[in-house]
Formats: structure tokens, C-alpha cells, sequence
């Protein structure tokens, strides 16, 4: 059971007590709101991020060193902005070609904030910033491939667009300059270029005759080219045919030739075996099966041929 006396006297404070209690709840209120402004006024600046201190809307400071930074709390506010290379994804977009030729272009671009004060006093955001050069990208590409024909364009073994990406980052970048917008495009690439749904199938037709038309040519050459080589090749093999045969008639007679002096050499020693060998030889040429020969009985012929020789 609680004692009601002993419950009054706990609630009856001192003046001087009740002083001290105020004066302790102050100093932890005190020292809560320090602790909250000290810490409020902390900011951390990162690698690759701007910190962009504003009072009253206007931009005092841009702190583009990693690192931590003060703040006057309450009345400065940070924000942040890119410190690295970016990618902006421009929209296609429809141009018309030197020869009137429709086409949908489809790039992109390497950018970058260089002075973030300039960006936001002109382009006010990173999205107005992308805008502006996305404006500016549009303008220079189709003033680029405005002055091209479409065969130049889509053609990259006659194209003239060697360095149209640089020569458009070049004049995108002083149209940047020119108005102060703080950033810098470090390369324009185009992606993709189509056509209009409409004219696809047309110049599809048209580009399968060109190479239907072209591979009738290179076939055209190479069996011109085939003629050419066959009728080398027959030339040259006639050439060596006849160059042999003159070879092999010429060791032929050279050989006969040979031939006929060794037999002259070895008849002359003895002529009578001469005439009976060439007696001898004649009837291989003049007898056969059904030869019928009439010669004088007696003659040397037909004594040799009967055999009656001494």
C-alpha cells in the first residue's frame, strides 16, 4: 500500500531544484541541436560526383574534390552532379538525304559536365543539359548527311563518311562552347541508320538487283577469265607436244642414221653374207600365206629361197 505522504512529499520540489532540472534539460537540448547542426552541415563528396552548395537558390560553391565538406545548415543545401564520362542515348530522329531519300538515324554520344557552374546557370539540369546537346547532335548530323546522297551513306566501301562522327563531336562542341551550357561531347557515334517502314522493301529490291547484278559481272569475269587460261594451257601443251615430236623425230633419225652406218661398217666386211642377209629380208616382205611367186629355177633368188645354195 503506497503511504499518500510519502507520494506528496516526492512531487513538492525546491525552487532551487526545480532550477536545475530546467537548466540540465536545457544543456541536453542545447547540446542535441549542436549535434544536429554539426552533423547536418557535414557532406561527403565522392570520386566521379560534383557537390553543388546552394544559398537561396543561388550556387556559392561546387566542390569537385572527394573529400568532407561543411555546410552553413539550414541555410545552404547540397546537391550532385555527374564528375565522369556519361552516355546519352539521343532519339531517332528523320532526315532527308542530298537526294531526297528518307532515313531514320539512331546515335549516341560520350559526354561530359567541365564546369558545372556555366551547366547550371544555362541548362539548369543534367536533363536540360542532354537536351540541348541532343538538339545540337540533330542539327550537325542531318546538316552532315543532308549534303550526302543515301548510297554514300549506307555504302562503306564508297562512302565519304570516313570521319563524320569527328567532324560532328568537333561542331557539336562549338556549338557548346558558343553558349556557355559547361559540357564537352567526346564522341558522337551514329548506331544505326534504317529507312522509313514504307520505303524498305523498294530499296531492299533495289540493293538485291545491284548485287544479283554485280555477281553476273564477277561471274562474267571469271569465266572470261577461265577461257583465258584454258586456251594458255592448250597453247602451251600444243607447244610441248611439238616440241617433243621434233625432238623424238630428230634422236630417231639421228639413231637410223647410226644404225645405218654400224650395218655398213659390219656388211662390208663381208658382202656375200651382205646380199644373202638382204635376200633373206626381202622374203619377210614378199612371202606370206598366200603369196604365189614366179621366179626362173636356177636364179640365185630361188636357190636361196629352195634352199640349194653351197
Amino acid at each position: 500500500m503506497v503511504d499518500d505522504n510519502n507520494v506528496f512529499e516526492m512531487k513538492k520540489k525546491s525552487p532551487k531544484e526545480i532550477r536545475r532540472l530546467v537548466k540540465i534539460g536545457l544543456a541536453v537540448l542545447v547540446t542535441v541541436i549542436l549535434i544536429f547542426l554539426v552533423f547536418s552541415s557535414m557532406f561527403v563528396a565522392r570520386e566521379g560526383e560534383y557537390k553543388v552548395v546552394r544559398q537561396f537558390g543561388e550556387v556559392v560553391r561546387i566542390v569537385d574534390e572527394p573529400g568532407l565538406n561543411f555546410r552553413v545548415p539550414l541555410l545552404q543545401t547540397v546537391s550532385t552532379l555527374p564528375n565522369k564520362k556519361l552516355v546519352y542515348d539521343v532519339m531517332e530522329r528523320e532526315i532527308n538525304t542530298l537526294d531526297k531519300k528518307r532515313m531514320i538515324i539512331d546515335n549516341y554520344a560520350i559526354w561530359e559536365i567541365t564546369d558545372p557552374a556555366s551547366m547550371i546557370a544555362n541548362a539548369k539540369t543534367e536533363m536540360g543539359a542532354e537536351a540541348r546537346m541532343g538538339e545540337f547532335i540533330f542539327s550537325v548530323i542531318r546538316s552532315e548527311l543532308g549534303s550526302m546522297e543515301y548510297d554514300e551513306i549506307i555504302n562503306d566501301e564508297g562512302s565519304t563518311r570516313g570521319d563524320l562522327n569527328k567532324r560532328v563531336t568537333e561542331k557539336v562542341n562549338e556549338l557548346l562552347v558558343r553558349d556557355s551550357y559547361g559540357i564537352q561531347v567526346d564522341d558522337v557515334r551514329i548506331k544505326r541508320t534504317d529507312l522509313p517502314e514504307e520505303n524498305e522493301q523498294s530499296v531492299f529490291n533495289r540493293m538485291i538487283s545491284e548485287r544479283e547484278s554485280q555477281a553476273q559481272q564477277y561471274l562474267s569475269q571469271g569465266e572470261a577469265e577461265k577461257s583465258r587460261i584454258s586456251a594458255n594451257a592448250e597453247r602451251d601443251v600444243t607447244e610441248m607436244i611439238s616440241k617433243a615430236n621434233a625432238e623424238a623425230e630428230q634422236i630417231r633419225a639421228e639413231g637410223e642414221l647410226e644404225a645405218s652406218e654400224m650395218y655398213n661398217e659390219s656388211f662390208s666386211q663381208d658382202e656375200e653374207f651382205y646380199q644373202l642377209y638382204r635376200t633373206l629380208e626381202s622374203y619377210k616382205k614378199t612371202i606370206d600365206g598366200e603369196t604365189t611367186i614366179i621366179i626362173p629355177q636356177g636364179s640365185p633368188y630361188a636357190d636361196i629361197l629352195l634352199g640349194y645354195t653351197e
